[in-house]
């Protein structure tokens, strides 16, 4: 059962399962991929762990390649849609509902990745607790990759308290407030459907620097190695949109 204390525990289970799948354009998970594959030195004999997998844009391209994927998310509508593709194209993927925060890994792999700012859903206590749990599952050398918008080097620039967006034939109206103590932003969402339904939806995400988000690395036991801004390598630089942080279990 998903935490009950998380609000973003729910935010997908409405339209937004739907609309989210307008805002990431293909080829960006397609230059993702290939950049997972690359970082990681991925071969087809490799194991993946994907944590909050959402509708497995990113774990089912690795499959298609041929690498072995666990793809987990709390929601079960996402999972099934997996599950259905992996026995139509006979995928070398395993999906499964869980939440992460209390999900028991049951492999060791090569890489565990967490795309999309899923990150951001959690405060440091549950977010060093993820990073333990995954220390622990992963090879010697092996790494972890982060994908966010979120962090406070990119999120303090962009903050607006209110925007709006279409995700395909949704339209997002987003109103925001920046909290404090942890730092925060608190989101209130109103998702309106192509037939014209209107649903509400709340989130937070969590805003670390980059530096605290080192320390908490290295507090569940890995090292940031590199950090990017695009997914053809292009360094992290203050202002820049996105990041993607590869961290490391230090090699015996």
């Amino acid at each position: 059962m998903p935490s009950p204390s998380n609000i973003n525990n729910t935010f997908f289970e409405g339209s937004y399962k739907h609309a989210w799948k307008g805002i990431i354009p293909p080829g960006l998970t397609e230059a993702e991929v290939d950049f997972i594959q690359d970082i990681a030195g991925l071969k087809d004999d490799s194991k993946v762990l994907d944590i909050m997998c959402g509708y497995g844009r990113h774990a089912l391209g690795l499959a298609r390649r041929g690498i072995s994927v666990t793809a987990i998310d709390n929601l079960d509508d996402y999972i099934m849609e997996i599950q259905e593709k992996e026995a139509e194209e006979q995928l070398p993927i395993q999906a499964k509902t869980a939440d992460v925060l209390r999900a028991s890994f049951e492999d060791v792999y090569d890489a565990v990745i967490c795309m999309g700012n899923s990150f951001a859903f959690f405060n440091r206590a549950d977010a060093v607790k993820i990073i333990k749990n995954v220390a622990a599952h992963l090879k010697p050398g092996g790494v972890f990759i982060i994908n966010s918008w979120m962090i406070a080097e990119i999120a303090i620039k962009y903050f607006k308290e209110k925007d709006w967006h279409y995700a395909g034939d949704y339209k997002c109206i987003l109103e925001y407030k920046y909290c404090f103590f942890p730092s925060r932003i608190e989101s209130e969402q109103t998702i309106i459907s192509p037939t014209g339904t209107v649903e509400r939806v709340k989130g937070i995400d969590y805003i670390f620097t980059l530096d605290e988000l080192d320390e908490m690395l290295q507090e569940g036991g890995l090292q940031t190695k590199e950090v990017f801004s695009t997914p053809r390598k292009k360094s992290f630089a203050l202002g820049d949109g996105r990041v993607y942080l590869v961290a490391a279990k230090p090699s015996l």
